[in-house]
């Protein structure tokens, strides 16, 4: 360490990485744009956790949101990369967590 200071967010992405969370600046915009992105109703039911690598890890409180989130995934990818500047997210992985 140089003991120089560092901005907050590129020590947030370096910590982020270490754990495998990926970019601390991209989860937080996939965090903030997510409704934007899938729509209200897709929403209401699903949520980012975290990104693994190039995989963005999703929850869904019931079975069939998951098969639609699984279906609707490559344009919810197209959405997210067009939203988002240095997005390179390439998959989705969705879990089912009920609320």
């Amino acid at each position: 360490m140089s003991g120089q200071p560092r901005r907050v967010g590129e020590s947030l992405d370096r910590i982020s990485q270490s754990i495998g969370a990926g970019d601390a600046s991209t989860l937080a915009s996939v965090f903030a744009r997510w409704p934007e992105v899938v729509g209200a109703s897709l929403a209401a039911r699903t949520r980012p956790l975290t990104i693994r690598d190039t995989t963005l890890v999703v929850a869904v409180d019931d079975p069939a949101w998951a098969t639609q989130l699984r279906w609707l995934g490559d344009s919810v990818l197209v959405s997210l990369r067009a939203a988002i500047a240095g997005c390179s997210l390439d998959a989705i992985q969705v879990v089912v967590r009920p609320s």
